[in-house]
């Protein structure tokens, strides 16, 4: 138990360069805490004391604003960073040394009582807010970003944004090194790229118009200056 603890401590060290020592990782960090609670009441969820593992979670939701579902299954070393908002449901799966951010949800898209929550593979980076949900698969080292939608697996080392997510070109020869919220060197997404054309548009004709007005106030005036001069 106490290796595991250590690990999780390393771990915050090694993806927050904002924390300073242990003292302050064990005290200050929600999401530790929240995974530290949950491993409690996931074994009595095995144990199958399973209204005292809804009690321990439910004390955990109101510690540190992250929902954890007591029979969710979670690797190693993952860090869940901030926190506050995160949700994890009961069929989900995480894999060792995944990474979390706040607004995190891991959600079912159906009533029925077998698998409906995601896997998400080893290495994955989850970026704030973002939503994956149903019974799919991330992959091992999958990158998914800030507030995107995943409805469809998500292959092992792929970049996914949007909504609903799409996959980025494959991140193979680049920087492996962590990155924080989950984005992508290459944010060349189509949507974006839409959106900014079209407030680009937007903006030339703001700006024909008030052309348009100026000129039309210029030959205002000098009509009225030529009116005056023949009634002098």
């Amino acid at each position: 138990m106490f290796n595991r603890i250590f690990e999780d401590i390393e771990s915050v060290f090694e993806r927050d360069p904002a924390a300073r020592n242990t003292l302050e990782v064990i005290t200050t960090y929600p999401g530790m805490h929240a995974l530290w609670l949950h491993r409690f009441s996931h074994k009595l969820w095995l144990y199958r004391f399973k209204w005292l593992a809804r009690m321990l979670s439910n004390f955990g939701r109101f510690l540190t604003g992250i929902e954890i579902h007591p029979g969710a299954v979670i690797g190693r070393r993952v860090f869940i960073d901030h926190g506050m908002g995160v949700v994890i449901g009961e069929t989900a799966e995480i894999g060792d040394d995944v990474t979390l951010y706040h607004g995190v949800t891991l959600g079912g898209t159906s009533w029925s009582k077998g698998k409906r929550h995601p896997t998400l593979g080893r290495k994955v980076v989850v970026g704030a807010g973002a939503k994956i949900l149903g019974p799919i698969v991330v992959g091992d080292g999958a990158k998914i970003g800030s507030n995107a939608v995943v409805v469809k697996d998500v292959p092992a080392g792929a970049t996914a944004v949007g909504i609903p997510a799409r996959l980025l070109e494959d991140d193979a020869g680049k920087d492996k090194a962590f990155r924080a919220y989950g984005i992508s060197d290459d944010m060349n997404d189509p949507m974006v790229k839409t959106l900014y054309a079209l407030i680009e548009h937007v903006n030339l004709l703001d700006e024909k118009i008030v052309q348009l007005s100026r000129n039309r106030k210029v030959k205002s005036a000098f009509s009225e200056k030529d009116t005056g001069e023949k009634a002098h």
